[in-house]
């Protein structure tokens, strides 16, 4: 009896402390902190990604946002790459840098809450229930009322609605992901058909009674205004914190003074790239039939243009991703009632705490990684696609006919009909 006098002031200074502790979990971020993080928003920006890029991230001195880390998930694989990502090692790896992972890291907030609802849960049963101290002495409750029972809920009631919430995250990740593949694919299409318009370019070009000089100031002309509308494409798809002065000065470095201005001081400024390549198309000598099938390529980035601004500007209707994050923050925030008989034969139920931090985790993530594809072009290496269209496009201009040993035919007479039609006579 002794004992338990002398503990109770004890055990009740415990309860206090650990409920100021745990209430941390409830605060939110400050408004300052948000300001600053964005204002440093450019330290982390980088062109693109391979399998162990996240290792250059703990390298840095200050922990970056969750948006600055969207940055280095704009993976670009090589075949060194691909081997690590299938080595026979790889699920120990990435059990072994669960607590490292960024991904996990981000969700504390979630998580403190979650788990912050557990510890509660534990302290209250303890203060009303009676508990076990370190010695296994089992005490009575310090809190005696008929106010206050024990706090619990049946796991039946959990297992029931769980199969709704798998399928609304299930519609949700899937969802997000035919974004991503569709932002994806309109960025592989821009890649094709930049090549495929500065070849045929290049091939149906009629050089007759044109400098060498004058070809291929042509030709460099259209690969350059091919390049300006993917660049410009990618600042329309860009955060202007991110991206606005790089886009500026790799249009002066590349363009004409006046090209350059017209297309920054444009209001849609794709569109206005797209027409000084429809000028640069129509400028060129060939047949018009040749011109048509060239713009017809061109076309084609319009169509992707629209298909990115659609994706960027309309999400997934607001109503069913709120719903599911209620759903989930509250089935989750009542899971430890469901739990807390389960665990019973741990010291107190406090087993019951880790396992409510674990569920959350990867239910947390699941949905945030439906979040985090959503909006699938900051997570684009579309720098890395512009670089290497420009590279690209600037190479196949660079060649000319016969300039690989093999001299082109004269053009026979019943073809003469794809020449100039100034050359027709």
């Amino acid at each position: 009896m002794t004992t338990s006098r002398m503990t109770r002031p004890a055990n009740i200074l415990f309860f206090v402390v650990t409920l100021i502790g745990v209430t941390k979990g409830f605060v939110a971020p400050s408004r300052r902190a948000r300001v600053v993080a964005n204002s440093n928003a450019q330290l982390h920006v980088v062109q693109n990604t391979g399998w162990d890029s996240w290792r250059d991230i703990n390298k840095k001195k200050r922990y970056p946002s969750r948006e600055e880390q969207r940055a280095y998930r704009r993976t670009v694989y090589t075949h060194d790459d691909w081997i690590k990502h299938r080595a026979p090692d790889r699920f120990v790896y990435y059990v072994s840098s669960l607590f490292g992972s960024y991904a996990y890291r981000n969700l504390f907030n979630e998580l403190a809450l979650t788990t912050g609802v557990a510890s509660l849960l534990v302290l209250y049963n303890m203060a009303v229930g009676g508990y076990m101290d370190l010695e296994g002495v089992q005490h009575s409750a310090l809190i005696s009322s008929n106010f206050l029972p024990k706090l619990g809920l049946p796991i039946v009631a959990f297992t029931v609605v769980l199969p709704s919430i798998s399928l609304l995250l299930v519609f949700r990740t899937n969802t997000s992901y035919k974004r991503w593949d569709e932002a994806r694919k309109n960025w592989g299409m821009n890649i094709n058909h930049t090549r495929d318009l500065v070849r045929m370019a290049n091939t149906y070009y009629d050089s007759t009674g044109v400098s060498p000089e004058q070809r291929q100031n042509d030709l460099n002309h259209v690969a350059f205004c091919t390049w300006a509308f993917v660049r410009a494409m990618k600042r329309h798809l860009s955060p202007e914190a991110e991206d606005e002065i790089a886009f500026q000065l790799e249009l002066y470095e590349k363009l004409p003074k006046q090209q350059a201005k017209m297309i920054i001081d444009a209001a849609h400024r794709p569109n206005r790239a797209l027409q000084d390549l429809s000028y640069a198309i129509d400028n060129l000598p060939m047949h018009f039939a040749r011109k048509n099938e060239i713009h017809m390529a061109a076309t084609i980035f319009e169509d992707n243009l629209g298909s990115s601004e659609r994706l960027l500007t309309s999400p997934v209707p607001l109503f069913y991703s709120r719903h599911l994050q209620r759903f989930l923050t509250v089935w989750l925030l009542l899971l430890p009632f469901s739990l807390y008989d389960a665990f019973a034969s741990s010291w107190n139920h406090i087993a019951m705490i880790p396992a409510t931090a674990v569920i959350s985790l990867f239910m947390f993530g699941i949905e945030d990684q439906g979040t985090q594809l959503e909006e699938p072009f900051t997570i684009l290496p579309m720098q890395t696609f512009c670089d290497k269209i420009y590279n690209w496009c600037m190479e196949i201009v660079s060649w000319s006919p016969g300039d690989n040993g093999k001299p082109m035919r004269p053009v026979k007479p019943e073809h003469s009909l794809f020449l100039d039609a100034a050359d027709i006579q």
